[in-house]
């Protein structure tokens, strides 16, 4: 978390996460350098820049790929939700890994001639009205100049000058990054392969994607058709169901979803909307007796729903009660911050 746009405070997870980052990517590369003349003897001819450059380009491709892969790996099985925590972080690395490719492009392609190379770039293939020949050196610009964009405005400070709606909708340009860059690639690098086996790993990453988005947003739905309601409250389950230090997720048949946490013997319910960037607070854990969204990591605690000093976030709360046996909640919420009760279950 971060209070009046201070850096965000590292620790060793963050420090840890990054440096994986670092050592994968490091390592894919110096693999695709350094073995990839031997794994494919027919590009042993080509310049080493241009090898370098696809090196890159893949890496980026591959980085994007998995992170769109995170969101839905994270709902279908929450051992993936510590991938997500940081997951900004990856995408700022992959907007790095590109730019870099984008140098060795330019670098290499336009930068001898005439006109400036980025003029060179945008004028060497006007071809738009051919499929086949359709200018990919536009498409792989537009998706990095969105990632740029997208790195750019990954501090909260930008979050709080756009506002969350206006942030939310320029980050999830990310699939029309992943689009372009689909074609992008597919157009300008596959075309002239004689292996079917790059053009096989692209459609396998974009189906990859693909596939994972539909079984989680099929989950989803599923989750959305909402519990009855008898007079406000519905039912959640014995209270063995809730795991401790997790949540147990209601869907309202009306209203937002509702987080129902356990921390030792104390159950709380909470709003599933972190106020940071809309997180779901139900996928987070229970750390340093505050509740923890998955995504950035932004703390509230359970019996009001407000974020420990020196931050200012509030979710609402919900009642919960205890009927035969059973917890049920309140599904009207109360105002962000509003103090409720624990309701104690007994050692579990």
């Amino acid at each position: 978390m971060s209070a009046g746009f201070r850096l965000v405070q590292w620790n060793r997870y963050k420090i840890a996460y990054d440096l994986a980052l670092a050592v994968l990517a490091g390592a894919y590369l110096v693999a695709f350098i350094e073995l990839g003349p031997m794994l494919w003897p027919a590009d042993s001819a080509v310049d080493p820049e241009i090898h370098d450059m696809r090196a890159f380009g893949s890496c980026a491709f591959l980085m994007l790929t998995i992170i769109l892969c995170i969101g839905p790996l994270a709902r279908l099985d929450p051992r993936f939700l510590p991938l997500l925590y940081n997951r900004r972080h990856f995408g700022v690395m992959t907007s790095a890994v590109a730019l870099v490719h984008a140098g060795f492009v330019i670098d290499w392609y336009h930068n001898h001639g005439k006109i400036g190379p980025f003029l060179s770039l945008l004028v060497s293939n006007q071809r738009y009205l051919s499929f086949a020949q359709f200018p990919f050196e536009l498409l792989g610009i537009l998706a990095l100049v969105i990632l740029v964009v997208m790195a750019a405005t990954s501090h909260d400070l930008w979050l709080a000058i756009l506002t969350p709606p206006v942030w939310k909708a320029i980050h999830m340009l990310v699939y029309v990054a992943y689009g372009l860059l689909v074609m992008h690639v597919m157009l300008g690098v596959v075309q002239g392969e004689k292996s079917p086996i790059l053009p096989g790993l692209v459609l396998t990453c974009f189906a990859a994607v693909a596939v994972l988005h539909l079984i989680a947003g099929r989950r989803e739905r599923r989750g959305d058709a909402g519990e009855p309601a008898s007079h406000g409250w519905i039912d959640v389950g014995p209270p063995e169901s809730v795991p401790d230090g997790a949540a147990l997720i209601v869907t309202p048949q009306r209203g937002e979803r509702i987080a129902v946490f356990r921390n030792v013997d104390r159950l709380s319910a909470l709003s599933n909307v972190c106020e940071h960037q809309n997180g779901p607070l139900g996928e987070g854990r229970i750390v340093d007796g505050c509740v923890t969204c998955p995504w950035h990591g932004y703390q509230y605690r359970p019996e009001d729903g407000c974020s420990p000093p020196p931050f200012h976030e509030k979710v609402a709360t919900f009642r919960l009660r205890l009927a035969a046996g059973r917890v049920e909640v309140d599904c009207r919420p109360l105002p962000p911050g509003t103090p409720v009760e624990p309701l104690v279950v007994g050692a579990l």
